[in-house]
């Protein structure tokens, strides 16, 4: 009886294993797990900046390419900078071999000074009070060529972190947060 339950149990444990991989979106889980570098091509739509970087090498992160990347994320009305969470930066890379381009991606907006913040939500309702962008873990964006549908289908299906979807503005927001979508 011990040898049958135990046959059982490693059947049950490999059952669930297998789900489990099943369950996760091959093309982005494969992109982040292979040891490659990751490179980003963007667009500050505010500053007319163009960047390219690769901020991860295959092994780890690139710092002097973080640091060109936190300072074009920079919120470009107050001149201030902010560490960006670069698990934003792997969800960009991943949703760009979701969508299948590598296209430039046009950043309408990164990092915000909380004094920044506070001045767009007093113009709008659609800016919260502690948003993702006043802690460098939020971005609003569209790929251009690429439909916001397909960019929101695609977010959301990473399970990341938040999902915005604002068509009458042109943009998508993602956040390093906890996984949610409006």
């Amino acid at each position: 009886m011990d040898k049958f339950d135990a046959n059982r149990r490693k059947l049950l444990t490999l059952g669930g294993m297998a789900l489990g991989a099943a369950m996760l979106p091959t093309p982005s889980f494969a992109m982040l797990s292979t040891p490659r570098p990751r490179i980003l091509t963007l667009n500050n739509l505010h500053t007319g900046e163009i960047i390219k970087a690769e901020f991860f090498d295959g092994k780890r992160y690139i710092k002097d390419e973080l640091a060109r990347l936190n300072y074009f994320f920079r919120d470009f009305r107050a001149n201030k900078t902010r560490n960006i969470d670069p698990r934003l930066f792997d969800q960009l890379f991943r949703l760009q071999g979701l969508l299948g381009t590598r296209k430039q991606i046009q950043l309408i907006s990164g990092y915000r000074s909380p004094v920044t913040n506070s001045h767009l939500r007093s113009q709008s309702r659609g800016v919260a009070k502690h948003s993702y962008h006043t802690k460098g873990q939020a971005m609003d964006f569209h790929i251009e060529g690429v439909a916001l549908t397909q960019i929101r289908k695609a977010a959301l299906s990473m399970r990341a972190g938040g999902v915005g979807y604002y068509p009458r503005s042109n943009f998508v927001h993602i956040d390093t947060g906890p996984v949610r979508h409006w």
